[in-house]
């Protein structure tokens, strides 16, 4: 490894990552305790949780995705709102409304589900655009407004919506733009066969498995904190540069092959975002510096719902992910 890469931390500085790796290990664990399998999603919601952003799931029912998200709040002190998205759903629903009150004949404001810290908005895909706009402003402004009045909302305030793709009827799919506000899309994977045994054992048990408590709100945000001290090299915002520029002008870097397959490049939320993910990738595994396999390890949760495939690579069988994989395997760090 070129030693550009690197950066000298204080002993203090390495200290704390240390400390902040173990005890993020250990939420890991204490996740386990419910859920079977699905590290690479436990991984996943840690890094959201310590990037601000937020987080798509995606893959049929009943695959402990929203068992997950309920696990991590249960294992982090904070408040915690879960948003059943339906076609009937209003965009007040969501965020609240004005109430007449005749007695007074004045306007009170109740607030509603999303003025939490963690939201779970289960199904997202099964509401209509107005409520899907409503929630993706908030998480974008990180406020809402209620008739004449704007309010903040919680910090730290993270979204985690769920979504299935194999439903058409009642369905409103996010359209592209919207996907890019999240920081990953992560396809949830059926289990191994050990792994679903054993959940079969665990659930037919008339036993409650306890969550402890990790991370309090005051803990969520120093770990914030200190993923933003993460030391990123020129060379690797130059490298996140490479990869993100090549899905715009592939034939500058000899990519020919992916030009027919390809309507839009990424954007620069798409570089920022990596940046990001890789940061806390790095802070999850205890170090103070990032390196170009924290970038590899993120870029299929953060670019496959920013590529725009054309009808051709629909038509050949063409997945982002192959994209993504060529991507990586052209663009080296220079």
């Amino acid at each position: 490894m070129t030693t550009d890469l690197l950066k000298n931390p204080t002993q203090q500085d390495e200290q704390l990552i240390e400390e902040s790796a173990k005890i993020l290990s250990k939420l890991k664990t204490e996740m386990h305790k419910k859920i079977l399998g699905q590290d690479h999603l436990i991984e996943n919601l840690i890094i959201w949780l310590l990037t601000e952003w937020h987080i798509l799931l995606e893959w049929v029912p009943w695959l402990a995705k929203t068992l997950t998200v309920s696990t991590l709040a249960q294992a982090v002190d904070v408040g915690f709102q879960r948003i059943q998205f339906t076609p009937d759903l209003l965009p007040s629903d969501v965020i609240g409304s004005e109430i007449y009150k005749p007695q007074t004949g004045t306007f009170t404001i109740k607030k509603g589900p999303i003025f939490s810290n963690f939201i779970l908005a289960d199904e997202i895909n099964r509401a209509p655009a107005k409520v899907q706009s409503a929630l993706l402003e908030a998480m974008a402004e990180r406020q809402v407004t209620i008739g004449n009045e704007t309010f903040l909302l919680a910090n730290p305030f993270i979204v985690l919506a769920t979504q299935n793709p194999i439903e058409q009827s009642g369905v409103y799919h996010l359209p592209e733009a919207q996907l890019d506000r999240f920081l990953m899309k992560t396809i949830v994977t059926y289990p191994t066969k050990e792994q679903e045994i054993q959940m079969y054992q665990m659930y037919t048990q008339d036993q409650e498995v306890p969550v402890h408590k990790i991370l309090t709100i005051s803990d969520i945000l120093s770990l914030q904190s200190l993923r933003k001290s993460i030391y990123v090299s020129h060379l690797i915002y130059e490298y996140v540069w490479s990869v993100i520029d090549a899905s715009r002008n592939p034939k500058d870097y000899s990519i020919d092959q992916i030009v027919p397959y390809l309507q839009y490049g990424f954007s620069p939320r798409a570089g920022l975002a990596l940046i990001n993910c890789a940061k806390a990738k790095a802070l999850l595994d205890g170090r103070s510096y990032v390196i170009p396999e924290d970038v590899k390890w993120c870029a299929f949760d953060v670019l496959n719902h920013r590529i725009w495939l054309s009808y051709e690579a629909i038509a050949n069988e063409i997945t982002p992910e192959n994209v993504i994989e060529i991507l990586l395997w052209h663009i080296k760090v220079s």
